[in-house]
């Protein structure tokens, strides 16, 4: 299990999600159900810190505040549309230990609260009926949100476009691969990218028998 107060997240701020995904692929974006639940959201980026919840219950979500570090991303595996995981208390006291955002396969509550304190959450929606606290699991064990496998201190970078997880064992990589790709596009004039785009797309219609 990964240490999540050892991950060195510095720079993935500066890196949109859209970047991430060209790089790593469809296997590390989560499905669009996972989706900021208030807007402009900015964009976060932080360690994983994961949790495991059953159907109905949120016990360890609860419990996961009080322990994980400042900027981390609390990663919630549950699946649930019935109960919500958390609500106004639970993601102000996120907010007050500097937690970076909740990731949730879940639902939440009191999203207007939420919302007026700023608090980033990703999750599948709002129902205003809370969980119960009952099931015991271990924490920071390898989780899956939104069709992606997490493990404790993977990356998590989210914002209006998107969540994209990065490997704890790649993020080192990524980054110099994700700057790199955007000082290539910002060096590119729209001029220069439009007929590079017109002779690939091109080539490729070609290929496949389209009078170009």
């Amino acid at each position: 299990m990964t240490d999540t107060t050892t991950t060195d997240v510095t720079g993935f701020q500066d890196i949109p999600p859209t970047t991430l995904a060209d790089l790593l692929g469809r296997a590390q974006v989560m499905d669009i159900g996972i989706r900021p639940l208030w807007d402009p959201v900015p964009r976060v980026a932080g360690p994983a810190f994961t949790v495991s919840c059953p159907p109905g219950d949120n016990l360890m979500l609860h419990a996961a505040i009080h322990r994980a570090q400042p900027g981390s991303v609390i990663v919630v595996e549950s699946g649930d549309l019935d109960y919500a995981l958390a609500g106004g208390n639970v993601c102000a006291v996120a907010r007050r230990r500097g937690i970076a955002a909740f990731v949730a396969d879940g639902l939440i509550r009191d999203l207007a609260e939420v919302r007026e304190m700023g608090f980033p959450v990703f999750a599948r929606g709002v129902i205003p009926i809370p969980g119960g606290k009952k099931a015991v699991r271990p924490l920071n064990e390898r989780v899956r949100c939104g069709g992606v496998n997490v493990g404790a201190g993977d990356v998590v970078v989210a914002d209006e476009e998107g969540v994209v997880v990065v490997p704890h064992a790649r993020r080192t990589k990524v980054l110099a691969d994700a700057r790199a790709k955007l000082a290539k596009e910002a060096a590119e004039t729209l001029d220069a990218w439009q007929a590079a785009h017109r002779a690939r797309i091109d080539m490729i219609l070609a290929g496949n028998g389209f009078d170009v």
